[in-house]
């Protein structure tokens, strides 16, 4: 499996590196990669643009891995349009209390920022019954282990033999 880097316009947090977290972006650059239609799925999150780059797939898939998207909502119901056949896990906080205080430790946003990421993610839970499988995580271990499951259920199995949404 491979992940991509997106691309965003928001400035670095600390500790984030240019193509290594994301492809860091002005607006000017963004736009021309997107008039070139150089985006396989882009979107307005949380005041920014983020975008997955056609190239960065292109990678991942010439070194003969699957493709690994860490996107939000909006970017993967976009690549369901264009990849009817990608296979779509929705990752979700055990409450939005838990996401809070995640979001508030991590300390990287301010008190604005914070509450609009709250309300995108109230948002965003419409939308969970549109992805394939949903994964609650609560607990690390477990949830990196039921991704895992639903992994080789996908990838080596060729597809649900059972209703992997249990």
């Amino acid at each position: 499996m491979g992940l991509t880097v997106s691309a965003t316009t928001r400035e670095p947090r600390p500790g984030e590196t240019d193509g290594v977290s994301y492809h860091f972006m002005n607006d000017d650059e963004f736009d021309h990669r997107l008039e070139d239609g150089e985006f396989l799925e882009w979107a307005w999150v949380h005041g920014h643009r983020y975008g997955t780059l056609r190239s960065e797939v292109e990678r991942v898939l010439a070194g003969g891995e699957s493709v690994v998207l860490e996107i939000d909502v909006q970017g993967g119901l976009a690549v369901r349009s264009v990849m009817p056949d990608a296979v779509l896990v929705f990752i979700e906080p055990p409450s939005m209390e838990e996401l809070e205080r995640r979001l508030r430790g991590r300390g990287t946003e301010g008190e604005e920022q914070v509450r609009l990421r709250l309300s995108n993610a109230r948002a965003e839970m419409g939308h969970a019954q549109e992805y394939d499988v949903r994964l609650v995580n609560d607990d690390l271990e477990r949830a990196c282990s039921e991704l895992q499951d639903v992994i080789r259920t996908y990838e080596m199995d060729g597809g649900p033999s059972q209703d992997v949404r249990d």
